[in-house]
C-alpha cells in the first residue's frame, strides 16, 4: 500500500508509562513512512542532564539553575539504519541507552512536572511536528502539543503487565533488575503523571482507548493500522 501518495496526519499516542507506547509509534512510523518523536526521552534526557550536572539535590531540584540551563539543552533524534529505529542524542551525543536506566526512571517524574521543562519541551515538539506525517508519543500530545491530531490513540495496561514488561526489557538488555522495585515504580510515576498541576496525563475526548494488557506486539500493530487508515481515508 503506498502510504506517501496519502493525505498526511499527526499521530498523538498517549499513556501511562511501560505500556509499549514507544514501540508501537516506533513501528507505525516506520510503517508508514512517518517521522517519529519519542517526548518520554525528551524528558529523559533532561533528566539526565540535570543528574550529570548535579541539580539534584537533598531537597529535591535546584529548578533556579535547571532554568537557566534549559536553552544548552538540546534534543535531536538521528535514524539507526542497524536497528530501523531512531536514537535519542542530548546536545551531539548519543544517549538512548543512558536514559534508559532505573536512576533516570525514578528521576523522572519530577522532572516533567515543572512548567519551564514542559513548556521547553512542547515548543521544540511542535516544532518537529509543524509538516505532520508525524507520530508522537508521550503524555500529552493529544491534550496539550497537538490538540488538532486527526488520531489519537490512549494506551493503557495494568500495572502488573507494565512492571513485567518493564522488567523483561531490563533483563533483555542485560540490565539489573528487581520486578518489586519497578512495579512500585510505575505506581508512583502513575500518580504523579495523573495528579500533577501542569498537563497532568488524561484521556483526550477524542482519543480512542486501547487497552493492551492481554494482546500481542502483532495484534496492536494490526489495530493501529487500521484506527490509521480510517484516519487518513
Amino acid at each position: 500500500m503506498m502510504y506517501d501518495m496519502m493525505k498526511k496526519i499527526t499521530i498523538a499516542i498517549d499513556g501511562h508509562s511501560s505500556c509499549g507506547k514507544s514501540t508501537m509509534a516506533k513501528d507505525l512510523a516506520r510503517t508508514v513512512g512517518y517521522v517519529y518523536v519519542d517526548t518520554g526521552a525528551m524528558y529523559r534526557c533532561v533528566t539526565l542532564y540535570a543528574l550529570r550536572h548535579g541539580l539534584f539535590t537533598a531537597d529535591g531540584i535546584n529548578q533556579e539553575a535547571l532554568r537557566q540551563q534549559m536553552p544548552d539543552i538540546q534534543i535531536s533524534f538521528k535514524f539507526n539504519a542497524e536497528t530501523g529505529r531512531p536514537d535519542t542524542y542530548l546536545n551531539g551525543e548519543l544517549v538512548e541507552n543512558d536514559i534508559r536506566t532505573m536512576e533516570v526512571s525514578n528521576h523522572v517524574s519530577p522532572i516533567a512536572t515543572l512548567g519551564f521543562v514542559r513548556e521547553a519541551m512542547v515548543a521544540q515538539q511542535q516544532q518537529m511536528g509543524k509538516d505532520k506525517g508525524v507520530v508522537m508519543d508521550g503524555r500529552d500530545i493529544g491534550t496539550v502539543v497537538f490538540p488538532d491530531a486527526e488520531l489519537k490513540i490512549f494506551v493503557t495496561a495494568s500495572a502488573e503487565v507494565r512492571a513485567q514488561r518493564r522488567y523483561d526489557e531490563l533483563k533483555g538488555k542485560g540490565m539489573e533488575a528487581d520486578y518489586e522495585d519497578i512495579l512500585k515504580n510505575v505506581q508512583e510515576r502513575d500518580y504523579i503523571d495523573s495528579h500533577r498541576e501542569v498537563s497532568p496525563l488524561r484521556q483526550a475526548d477524542d482519543a480512542i482507548l486501547l487497552d493492551n494488557s492481554h494482546m500481542t506486539i502483532a495484534e496492536q500493530k494490526e489495530w493501529l493500522l487500521e484506527r490509521f487508515k480510517e484516519a487518513t481515508r
